[in-house]
């Protein structure tokens, strides 16, 4: 990798911003491609995060990646939006594109594609999703998965409201679930997925028994620290495939990096483990 000054340079934007591993995701694709370019975290105040995303083309980046908690705002401040950022309301890259400013959501992008990596038969449209969270995570999985054609997506939340106003904005085929009938609710499931920061590293664990999970069934959790959780040790233990969050961190850098810098990046075991070392 090289850094000149006629760099290309993309970055992250969030408050706070150090725990963001996308500079370590970025830079190990600039390094690995040798492109003269650069990847950095940008520490934006709330107050002034719509003043900073319209000025990022003023200021000859080429684009950047937004996280919490500017998703929605960055939104607004978008000249043209994809269709998975039209219908969550939130933007996770910016590309600048003839000065203009345009917004992608690629969550559930880096998410069907670690599915798939993991589970190369699975199909969206051959059963049931159980979906636990109902924050920005589970809307863009819920929505993707809508869109893929899953027959019926059961919402689970331990704030009904919540999954009840997501329901009515997305319409069928989500159902929500009360929290008390979570693991019932599991009974025909094709794949379960934890979309809660339960089961993180110092918070709560998520207490969902797997008796009725069918065991074809493939178990995700959007948590990677730690990358093994119990969810996913207990799904692993009675033969469930069983797939981690690191993997969809990884993928929904993927777009960005192609739009900035040029290649599509590959997602393998030594970014992976190069990224592991960081959390």
């Amino acid at each position: 990798m090289t850094f000149t000054g006629g760099a290309v340079v993309a970055g992250v934007a969030g408050w706070p911003i150090n725990h963001s591993k996308s500079p370590q995701i970025h830079n190990f694709w600039l390094r690995k491609h040798e492109i003269d370019g650069v990847y950095a975290p940008f520490a934006v105040h709330p107050e002034r995060a719509y003043d900073a995303f319209r000025s990022i083309p003023l200021l000859g980046l080429a684009g950047m990646n937004v996280t919490l908690p500017h998703k929605e705002i960055a939104y607004t401040a978008m000249d043209k939006v994809d269709h998975m950022a039209q219908r969550l309301k939130a933007v996770n890259t910016i590309v600048v594109r003839r000065g203009k400013l345009h917004g992608a959501n690629t969550d559930f992008f880096g998410f069907f594609e670690s599915l798939r990596e993991a589970c190369p038969s699975w199909h969206a449209n051959t059963g049931p999703a159980v979906v636990l969270g109902a924050g920005g995570a589970a809307r863009a999985i819920v929505a993707g998965l809508q869109d893929a054609g899953a027959p019926e997506i059961f919402v689970i939340n331990r704030t009904p409201q919540r999954v009840e106003a997501l329901a009515d904005e997305f319409g069928p085929p989500i159902r929500p679930v009360p929290w008390e009938s979570r693991a019932v609710a599991l009974s025909d499931a094709n794949l379960l997925v934890n979309a809660t920061s339960l089961g993180m590293r110092g918070q709560p664990p998520l207490d969902l028994p797997l008796y009725a999970l069918p065991q074809f069934a493939v178990v995700y959790d959007i948590v990677y620290v730690p990358l093994e959780t119990p969810l996913l040790a207990a799904a692993r233990a009675r033969g469930n495939v069983a797939v981690d969050g690191l993997g969809m961190l990884l993928h929904q850098a993927r777009q960005g990096f192609r739009d900035w810098f040029g290649p599509d990046p590959e997602v393998n075991d030594a970014l992976r483990a190069y990224v592991l070392e960081a959390l």
